[in-house]
């Protein structure tokens, strides 16, 4: 990652332009042009240095639900069991983690109720026990990259 990749880490955390033209309008401020914004972009989310990109909605604030959760699953099942977590719209994001409970995702909808529907398709399909960790307190953590 060289420094113009942290400069566009840095910038695009605190806002994104809601414009016609937005990675025309932050290129701007980086000095970049909105191709080569994009192309950036897509180069740090093809090589895993950006995981995802794009807006985190703060889902009780619009009046509904969201949820983390941790599942323990046997290695030999973990590809099967994540893409059957991943198909349910409800689930925003999927990790693997190197513990105990190794599979991570959070759950957003609508209601509470459809939450607890949706963890309880996830454990009947997946035949394995989902710990519903709902939020409490609610913290922002900002990554930034020193020049």
């Amino acid at each position: 990652m060289d420094q113009i990749d942290r400069d566009i880490i840095n910038a695009l955390q605190g806002g994104f332009p809601i414009t016609e033209h937005p990675f025309a309008q932050a290129g701007q401020g980086l000095e970049l042009g909105e191709d080569d914004l994009i192309a950036r972009i897509e180069a740090m989310l093809a090589d895993n240095t950006l995981t995802r990109f794009g807006p985190l909605y703060n889902a009780d604030t619009m009046g509904g639900a969201v949820t983390l959760c941790a599942m323990s699953v046997p290695e030999k099942d973990f590809e099967q069991v994540a893409n059957m977590v991943n198909s349910f719209d409800e689930v925003a994001h999927n990790y693997e983690r190197s513990h105990e409970l190794n599979m991570w995702f959070v759950v957003g909808a609508g209601t509470r109720q459809e939450i607890d529907a949706v963890l309880h398709a996830i454990e009947q399909a997946a035949g394995l026990e989902v710990h519903d960790m709902p939020k409490t307190s609610e913290f922002f953590i900002g990554l930034r990259f020193e020049a």
